[in-house]
């Protein structure tokens, strides 16, 4: 059988941008040298035309804190490319994840030295595309969509220098997004818990409810809405930011400021911790002590209650987050495998990419009984393991809802920079504390979040 998060920094991504987007991609289908980024690279990496060559050379394939959890699996998955490729070579090498990982693969692409097969997040992918750094796949390979559930390859879309949208990654693996709550409290709150709410505001309206019963003894929900924006807006189709992605618009949907009102309503009257409204803690914790209603929406949260919380998790059920607006779940946003367009055995590195996130090898790594991730191919999501749950357990069930969830999931978040959304974020933390009105709280984060996007370009 076959066999990380990004810490983005918004300095490193402008600066990666202003330098290198300039450079842009030159050259013809094969042979010769041209350039990637400002690199030299070979001609056939770049431009038009079918990637061509032997697979043969070595290549350095980069994950993110992944080597200590599933060194087994992954190795597994390097010998057998090995083997099916004779002439080809994969060292993996495994970042630990820190917040210096965006300047540090800022450095690497700029000395054109950036790992041939890299993990990255959508707001890294965003800025070395934007830069010329990553092998358009779609043109390298006009079959390399066809494992993958379309939306999922819809995700992989970047502008490149130019404006163009290209594909410059593989979708790799997801989390899904489901309702995690305490059965009991939520009873208490008279709320039926066979009965999830199904748009946001409903599941407001239910936090209002938990806060009446419970009086300061628990908590609804945390107050931090960095956990909420811009998910929530996305699941309400709010626009965020407009087409181009140049300019915020959220302020332009009188619903906006209705969902930060709603916001600064439950702060205020108790149905999220004080304490929590700039805190970076998710529920887990006081989840796994029964002192909030409401868990993470991460699908793997359940598998956490299970380990460190019996009595809670006996307590525990999942549901379907709201479909709200848009109309059908979302998925979350995936992590990606990209190609470097500056590798001097672009073959290979292909090649390994392709091997790496197929179907047999994402269902093999969902299988895994230490991670709760959901594959990106229509294949696994067919794959008996998540369609003949026989479980009642909260566990098994969060495993079937995502996956039926993620065959026709809305996966094309808004992309944020981290920048852009703090500085939304910290005006409606000023609206929840009746700092600002709400009106006033989501005017000013439009302006300041436009103030950035023209920063960068």
């Amino acid at each position: 059988m076959r066999a990380g998060r990004l810490t983005a920094s918004v300095a490193g991504i402008i600066a990666l941008t202003l330098t290198a987007a300039g450079c842009g991609l030159s050259g013809g289908s094969s042979g010769g040298d041209s350039t990637a980024g400002g690199c030299k690279v070979d001609k056939g990496n770049v431009g038009s035309g079918k990637l061509t060559g032997d697979v043969k050379g070595q290549i350095t394939f980069q994950t993110t804190n992944l080597k200590k959890d599933f060194g087994d699996f992954l190795n597994g998955v390097i010998t057998s490319f090995e083997k099916a490729r004779p002439g080809a070579k994969v060292k993996w090498i495994d970042d630990p994840g820190d917040n210096t990982f965006t300047q540090r693969t800022v450095a690497d692409a700029q000395a054109c030295t950036l790992p041939d097969v890299i993990n990255v997040n959508a707001e890294t992918a965003t800025a070395l595309t934007k830069a010329g750094y990553l092998l358009d796949l779609g043109v390298k390979d006009p079959d390399v969509a066809k494992p993958f559930v379309p939306a999922f390859w819809k995700t992989s879309t970047y502008p490149d220098a130019s404006g163009k949208a290209i594909h410059t990654t593989l979708p790799w693996y997801t989390g899904g997004v489901l309702l995690t709550y305490n059965k009991d409290l939520l009873t208490k709150a008279g709320i039926d818990p066979a009965k999830p709410p199904t748009s946001i505001f409903g599941l407001f309206a239910d936090y209002e409810k938990i806060a009446r019963s419970a009086r300061g003894k628990y908590f609804a929900t945390m107050a931090n809405p960095v956990w909420r924006i811009p998910g929530d807006f996305d699941q309400m189709d709010i626009r965020t930011l407009s087409a181009d992605g140049r300019s915020a618009v959220f302020a332009d949907d009188p619903r906006t400021t209705q969902w930060v009102a709603w916001m600064a309503k439950l702060y205020k009257e108790g149905a999220m911790p004080k304490d929590s409204l700039s805190s970076s803690n998710d529920p887990s914790t006081l989840y796994s002590q029964g002192k909030v209603a409401y868990g993470s929406t991460n699908p793997s949260f359940v598998r956490f209650v299970k380990q460190n919380s019996p009595t809670v998790y006996a307590r525990t059920a999942v549901g379907q987050q709201p479909y709200d607006a848009l109309g059908r779940a979302s998925a979350g946003a995936p992590q990606y495998i990209s190609v470097a367009a500056t590798s001097k055995h672009a073959p290979v590195a292909l090649a390994f990419a392709e091997y790496l996130t197929d179907a047999e090898n994402q269902t093999a790594w969902c299988k895994d009984p230490n991670v709760v991730i959901f594959p990106t191919t229509s294949a696994s999501l067919n794959d008996p393991f998540f369609q003949n749950v026989t479980g009642s357990d909260p566990f098994s069930q969060a495993r079937k809802l995502v996956a039926d969830q993620l065959k026709t999931a809305d996966t094309n978040q808004t992309n944020l920079s981290p920048a852009v959304q703090n500085a939304i974020v910290a005006q409606v933390q000023l609206a929840m504390q009746g700092k600002k009105s709400p009106a006033q709280a989501v005017k000013d984060a439009q302006a300041k979040a436009n103030e950035l996007l023209k920063q960068a370009g």
